[in-house]
């Protein structure tokens, strides 16, 4: 059995964004030469996500308002969290809405998604470098 490790990094320029990383996956895949396993991809950071979805402007968009209605930014005094000196308790809060990483079957040398699936990197606390993990394992 293989195993591969890789970091990717990302620093998202505004608060809140979702980057599409799975050509990075994919090129992560083949440097690794596993044909048939598994794929973990992880934000390993607490206030970042891993998911798989659609890669369609609407539904971001749908996203960012669905998360601000369920767990808005402001005012900050509302979370308990940010008596702590941060500003980011919603961000806490939106990762563990979106999850924190993603399993993907790996066939044939490739990803094996429905039709229209992608995997996306989610930033809430963003304008700092932070990194996913992924981590390759089969044969």
């Amino acid at each position: 059995m293989k195993s591969y490790r890789r970091e990717l990094w990302f620093e998202v320029p505004s608060r809140r964004g979702f980057v599409n990383i799975t050509e990075r996956v994919r090129d992560c895949l083949r440097e690794s030469g596993v044909r048939e396993g598994l794929v973990l991809v992880n934000a390993m950071h607490i206030t970042a996500s891993v998911f798989i979805n659609d890669d369609e402007s609407g539904l971001h968009a749908d996203y960012e308002e669905w998360l601000e209605k369920i767990a808005p930014h402001a005012p900050t005094s509302r979370w308990r969290h940010n008596r702590t000196g941060e500003d980011n308790a919603d961000a806490h809060l939106k990762r563990q809405v979106m999850g924190r990483e993603v399993v993907v079957a790996v066939t044939k040398g490739d990803l094996d998604f429905g039709p229209w699936e992608r995997i996306f990197y989610g930033e809430f606390d963003g304008r700092r470098r932070k990194r996913v993990l992924v981590k390759i394992i089969g044969e």
